[in-house]
């Protein structure tokens, strides 16, 4: 029987006397990624992260790390909707309501608008589980409601180790198998590595899908994130039969693979585009210190291994121990310590309306949710939910309900809503 308890956030009221913030200017292009402006009568709070930084390396810009908090004023309720998933790992909306999830062993269930958990959902190919591997993220074709196509990503076996990979089949009529899947994209070469495999996936507007993938965490893998002939360290965006989607920044270069969108990452675990603009955003694993949030723009380089806002776990320097390298993009926002973010997603609906716009990232070692106020592209305010319920969680989803949806490590599902 499921548990349900009842948060009631309510605001601080007032200044704390002379915190000053002010963001970077920006074009007025930027503007269109603007959320509704923050009211200056707001309460503004000081930074949530309290704990001191693994670095002393200085931001690039002002409010690229540690901005003030904020608190939502609506009242609102926190409810542990479902329990008793399988190390859930993704999850998507069924145009229905109900959400499709992914299970890191291997398997796929349906939880109802109820809160119930569905029986194993069966044909799926098999799935190295080891480390961080798995069934990773999830995604129904857009035109989910005729075709029935699912589309997901998973750790596969090669002969020559272990990569990220996409599949796509037909649900059932029943809902009880996957038919017909097949392995439509590798992200080669492959490593004998267990980790960093990514990975999440997203819909572009025009019915292509955004993959990202991992660097494989050693350090004879991680050179590959700057190499443009693999597709580790990557976002890719591929065609629902797997090829190079038309338009990608790098197509008709020699030795450079047309699937590349983005290069320069680490672990990418989060992806959303924003609701108004459509632009494309992530979030990616640091090392120690330097957990990012980037703008992705096509073609452009995020610096991991050169540059880097945290250092190796033994404590030493990342490379040249370098922040900053021109021809190399600057995280919007950056976490020492980290926080480990990993799915991610734009609040688009109106139930919480101070809401709308903001990105929420689901943190396994932060154990938190993550609300950021963003403003002409920079993050503005920040706020952290859930933190008395001291999960891992893994992913959050806004349901067809404008409800927000969280999944943990330990098999839950939150519900956050009016």
């Amino acid at each position: 029987m499921r548990n349900f308890k009842r948060i009631v956030l309510s605001v601080v009221l007032g200044l704390v006397a002379n915190v000053a913030f002010s963001s970077c200017s920006e074009n007025r292009s930027d503007e269109l990624a603007d959320n509704k402006p923050t009211n200056p009568k707001d309460s503004i709070l000081p930074p949530v992260e309290t704990n001191p930084p693994n670095t002393d390396y200085e931001p690039a810009f002002e409010g690229q790390t540690r901005v003030p908090g904020i608190k939502t004023k609506t009242e609102y309720s926190v409810t542990e909707f479902a329990n008793g998933l399988s190390s859930p790992w993704g999850m998507c909306n069924l145009p229905d309501g109900r959400i499709l999830v992914t299970e890191k062993n291997g398997s796929m269930r349906i939880v109802s608008q109820s809160g119930s958990v569905g029986g194993e959902i069966t044909g799926l190919p098999p799935v190295n589980s080891s480390g961080q591997g798995g069934l990773l993220d999830v995604a129904v074709d857009p035109d989910f409601s005729s075709n029935r196509m699912v589309y997901w990503s998973f750790s596969k076996n090669g002969n020559n180790g272990t990569a990220t990979a996409v599949g796509k089949g037909k649900l059932s009529s029943d809902e009880t198998k996957i038919e017909n899947a097949q392995v439509i994209y590798v992200a080669l070469p492959e490593f004998n590595s267990t980790l960093h495999y990514g990975s999440r996936l997203v819909w572009d507007a025009d019915g292509n899908l955004f993959v990202s993938t991992g660097e494989r965490s050693n350090k004879q893998s991680r050179p590959e994130a700057q190499n443009l002939d693999a597709a580790l360290g990557k976002i890719v965006r591929i065609t629902t039969d797997g090829s190079p989607a038309p338009g990608n920044p790098f197509i008709g270069q020699t030795d450079v693979l047309p699937e590349i969108y983005s290069y320069g990452h680490r672990n990418v675990q989060g992806l959303a585009r924003h609701p108004v603009t459509g632009d494309l955003w992530e979030a990616e694993f640091g090392p120690k210190g330097g957990d990012e949030v980037n703008l992705i723009k096509p073609g452009n380089d995020y610096g991991w291994p050169a540059i880097s806002y945290g250092v190796e776990y033994s404590g030493g320097p990342i490379g040249q121990g370098i922040t900053q390298k021109e021809g190399m993009e600057q995280p919007v926002y950056y976490y020492d310590p980290v926080v480990s973010p990993s799915g991610i997603t734009f609040y688009s609906g109106s139930m919480i309306s101070e809401w709308t716009n903001n990105l929420f990232l689901a943190c396994l070692s932060g154990q938190h949710i993550a609300r950021l106020v963003i403003e002409g592209n920079r993050v503005v305010r920040e706020e952290r939910l859930l933190e008395d319920e001291n999960e891992r969680f893994r992913d959050v989803l806004e349901g067809t309900d404008g409800a927000l949806y969280a999944i943990t490590d330990s098999g839950k599902m939150y519900k956050i809503y009016l």
